[in-house]
């Protein structure tokens, strides 16, 4: 009898032990999980955004919104204060949490020998001698005004033509030419500085340049049907309204 009875004492312990273990791991899990589940402010991308953005372009396209804690990547950015300057490194989808890994150095994106092309842009190449390209000083980085010339005389009936510089600071992208086959024995003598200076480049060019679809298919036209110059004009550089010169404001 008295086994019986502590037999059963012990079973009714042992239950109660086990409905309180029970418990503590439904609460622990409850705990978790609404841990888990708590509201977390990352910035999330709304819009897609071209892999070479600037950072306005990344402001405009990304909104503050609360995600659930467990569901929020590391690295995940609640501001972009501190990051002027950078770029996105890659496509962003909308719905995505904009990390920190995926702003970057734009020089990261580019090729060596050039630099990146700017959203919304696209490149265009026009081959010219050196004499249209300033002797050859213009690089990549580089902001150029582009003149056209085109000659009008088939369509004026008598010898004409006209021009305009009909974009301002344009971006060089990049800037590729023959390598110099120049053998003066003096030249070796003198500086890398003065031969840039005072040496005539050989060869042609072939510049780069970034402009929108409409802007680079007025330059492909210039390029086919008349000639094109490039002036360097860094961002300081006075710009006057566009006016079309023809040969008798030349000769004025």
């Amino acid at each position: 009898m008295k086994t019986r009875l502590l037999g059963g004492i012990v079973a009714i312990v042992l239950a109660i032990a086990g409905t309180l273990l029970l418990v503590t791991y439904v609460q622990g899990s409850e705990a978790r999980a609404q841990k888990d589940l708590q509201p977390v402010d990352v910035l999330v991308v709304q819009s897609k955004i071209p892999a070479g953005s600037d950072l306005q372009t990344v402001k405009s396209a990304v909104k503050l919104a609360s995600l659930p804690a467990a569901s929020v990547p590391n690295g995940a950015l609640k501001s972009l204060d501190g990051l002027d300057g950078k770029v996105s490194g890659v496509d962003l989808l909308p719905g995505e949490a904009l990390l920190g890994a995926r702003l970057v150095d734009p020089t990261s994106l580019a090729a060596p020998g050039s630099v990146p092309v700017p959203a919304g842009l696209q490149e265009i190449s026009v081959h010219l001698d050196a004499q249209r390209v300033v002797g050859g000083r213009i690089a990549a980085g580089d902001t150029v005004g582009v003149v056209v010339l085109l000659d009008d005389s088939a369509a004026q009936g008598s010898a004409g033509g006209s021009a305009q510089m009909v974009f301002h600071k344009v971006l060089v992208t990049s800037v590729q030419r023959a390598a110099s086959q120049s053998k003066s024995t003096s030249s070796q003598t003198q500086s890398g500085q003065e031969q840039a200076n005072t040496q005539v480049p050989d060869g042609a060019f072939i510049v780069t340049l970034a402009r929108n679809d409409v802007d680079a298919t007025k330059i492909a036209f210039g390029a086919k049907y008349g000639d094109i110059w490039l002036t360097k004009e860094p961002s300081t550089a006075s710009v006057s309204p566009n006016v079309t010169i023809k040969r008798a404001e030349v000769l004025q």
